[in-house]
Formats: structure tokens, sequence, C-alpha cells
């Protein structure tokens, strides 16, 4: 269950970064970048804290895992196109 948990929380938060990450891309590449960083350096601290509680710790690995895998498509379409 707490796979599923998961995963699905990886596909929301890749789908999510992604789109916001191409829409930045389109206004400028740095501050796609910029606006990334300071997204994911705000929200770590407080996602980071709950990966000790029974079932938020899930949604903590999928975010991890959604965040990562965004990035890396991120980088892949704007290195592609």
């Amino acid at each position: 269950m707490g796979l599923t948990v998961a995963g699905f929380v990886a596909a929301v938060t890749a789908a999510a970064v992604v789109v916001l990450g191409l829409g930045l891309v389109r206004v400028h590449p740095l501050l796609a970048v910029g606006l990334n960083l300071v997204a994911v350096g705000g929200l770590a601290p407080t996602v980071w804290g709950w990966r000790k509680l029974p079932v938020w710790r899930w949604f903590v690995y999928g975010s991890a895992v959604g965040v990562a895998g965004a990035w890396a498509a991120l980088l892949a379409i704007v290195a592609g196109g």
C-alpha cells in the first residue's frame, strides 16, 4: 500500500514540476532553474521532517523520486529541443 502511495505522489509531483518547468523555460531557462531550486529548497526541510511519521514517509519518498525524475526529464527535454 505504501509503494502505491509513493508511486502516485511521484507521478503527480513529476507532472507538476515538468509542467511548471516547461512554462518557466519558455520565459527564461535561468528563471526555471532558480525557481525550481528555491521551491525545493524551501519545501525540503518541512518534507524531510515528515519521513519519520508512519504514513507520511511514503509521501516523502514519492516526492523525492518525483522531483528527481522531473528534473531529469526537464534536462532531457531542454537538451533535446
